[in-house]
């Protein structure tokens, strides 16, 4: 089934980190790259106030595992790259959210999908957009319809940056 991926860094050296993420992901078993959007730089969006900007993308895969054992994989690739989490939204190393696994549908608090503001996110949909143009989040639409809906100020292409596959 095909799972959508979100990376966010605003710490640090920011694209290495979503390379480094990409990497790391993709070495394991269990996942098979399909693409990777391009790099965007964002605004913060909620949290605390006087973050840095963020580079953020968006990365599509297909996999067989359930969404529980890819949730533990991305926190763990968070935790490789020293994400810590001492406040809601704050400034962080990595961010890897999992948007959506296939048409799984969940409202378990640890694992919520699709993820519960992804379709309300220029810094998610503008990426997304791009990897999967045919794109969907279950229960809320075409990412493009959903995108149309919304203002993209605040994100801005990175076209000096460009994520590799894995290796």
């Amino acid at each position: 089934m095909k799972v959508v991926l979100a990376l966010g860094s605003n710490l640090g050296r920011r694209f290495d980190t979503l390379q480094g993420a990409v990497d790391t992901l993709f070495d394991a078993p269990g996942l098979q790259f399909v693409g990777a959007s391009p790099v965007y730089e964002t605004d913060p969006v909620g949290g605390p106030a006087g973050q840095k900007p963020y580079l953020n993308a968006v990365v599509v895969a297909e996999t067989k595992l359930q969404p529980r054992m890819l949730l533990d994989r991305a926190q763990s690739v968070e935790n490789a790259f020293g994400r810590v989490r001492e406040e809601r939204w704050g400034a962080r190393t990595l961010d890897v959210d999992l948007l959506v696994v296939g048409d799984v549908v969940s409202d378990d608090p640890e694992l919520t999908l699709p993820h519960p503001r992804a379709h309300e996110r220029a810094f998610v949909l503008v990426p997304w957009s791009q990897v999967d143009p045919d794109g969907e989040i279950p229960g809320r639409g075409r990412v493009a319809d959903l995108l149309a809906g919304l203002d993209r100020a605040g994100v801005w292409l990175r076209d000096d940056l460009k994520l590799q596959g894995p290796a």
